[in-house]
């Protein structure tokens, strides 16, 4: 069985590490190159767009794809939607796997914008500390407010992202300790985070270190995403691929 994993993700490598000696699919992992360096993976990868939904479809054909599981990032919806599309379009079975946003736990001080331009509301007019950790490609948004201080992780390099007087980058990848994120936001004198909800244990952390540090916290909402079957983790994404191979077995 021909699978095709949009990846990208932590839940992708687990999913397709679980995948690899499966001798029942061969599997593709798809990452849209925004990462210079990917992390390696046990199957075949391929890097870079498709050419929109026609051109997924059009892959899918042509690859004899059998099934496709989307475990890109919850805030990926411009690629969700083109996998939905593409499936329709080819007649391939789409599964998404998506993990679960984080909660608003007791002593959280969320303040919930619906998008990243939003933020610039909740974080007012008065000089702040902010430690930015919603990746690269909308670090402008927050240019309009230089009077603040930025404190910005990402993996890939900043550049010239984010054109404001004081700002520190921090080029890192998670997963990252609790009291690795308290040492920092402490030695940063940070003063609000501003993050997506991005969910996941591997970065939770900062989350947990704002609580205890009494930081309050500007989280972007998730956008909306296709209406299509969808499960939590590797686990649930391997069983239905199994039941999907049951129904290709010939008889």
């Amino acid at each position: 069985m021909r699978v095709l994993v949009l990846g990208g993700t932590t839940e992708a490598s687990a999913l397709v590490a679980r995948l690899a000696p499966e001798t029942d699919f061969a599997v593709t992992l798809s990452l849209a190159g925004r990462t210079a360096a990917p992390r390696p993976e046990p199957v075949p990868m391929r890097v870079g767009g498709f050419g929109g939904a026609e051109g997924l479809a059009r892959w899918l054909t042509g690859n004899g794809i059998d099934a496709v599981i989307d475990a890109t990032h919850p805030f990926a919806a411009r690629i969700s939607a083109n996998a939905a599309a593409a499936c329709r379009a080819a007649a391939v079975p789409l599964l998404a796997l998506r993990r679960p946003a984080w909660e608003r736990q007791p002593g959280d001080d969320w303040t919930e914008a619906a998008s990243v331009p939003a933020c610039l509301d909740a974080l007012g007019p008065a000089p702040r500390t902010v430690f930015l950790t919603i990746g690269r490609q909308e670090l402008s948004a927050f240019a309009p407010a230089p009077q603040h201080a930025y404190v910005v992780r990402t993996i890939e390099p900043v550049g010239d992202a984010l054109p404001v007087p004081n700002l520190v980058t921090v080029s890192a990848r998670g997963p990252f300790a609790l009291a690795d994120e308290i040492r920092f936001m402490r030695e940063a004198r940070i003063e609000v985070l501003v993050t997506k909800n991005s969910g996941g244990a591997a970065t939770y952390p900062k989350i947990e270190a704002a609580r205890r540090l009494g930081l309050p916290v500007v989280i972007v909402a998730r956008p909306a995403l296709p209406d299509v079957p969808a499960v939590s983790d590797a686990a649930g994404a391997l069983h239905w691929l199994k039941t999907e191979r049951g129904r290709h077995r010939p008889a």
